[in-house]
C-alpha cells in the first residue's frame, strides 16, 4: 500500500463540529470524493483514491476526548 501524502499542499483547513453527534469533520480545500480509512480510536482520515492526497480527518468523540483529557490534567 502506497503512503498517503498528508498536507503536502498547505491549503487552508476547514472544521465543523456536529454538537449533536459529537464529531469534528477536518477538511483541506474544497470538498472531493474520498475514501475513509479508520485508523482506530474514532479517528477517520479521509483521501483520495486516485492520488492518495489527504482530503480530511473525522473525529468521533470530540468532548469527551476533551473532557478525559482536562480530567488527567487537573
Amino acid at each position: 500500500m502506497d503512503a498517503i501524502k498528508i498536507l503536502d499542499k498547505k491549503e487552508d483547513l476547514n472544521w465543523d463540529y456536529d454538537e449533536e453527534a459529537d464529531v469534528l469533520y477536518i477538511s483541506t480545500g474544497q470538498p472531493v470524493p474520498a475514501v475513509g480509512l479508520d485508523v482506530g480510536d474514532g479517528v477517520i482520515v479521509r483521501y483520495r483514491q486516485d492520488t492518495r492526497e489527504f482530503v480530511g480527518l473525522t473525529v468521533i468523540g470530540v468532548r469527551q476526548r476533551c473532557l478525559t483529557a482536562l480530567s488527567k490534567e487537573g
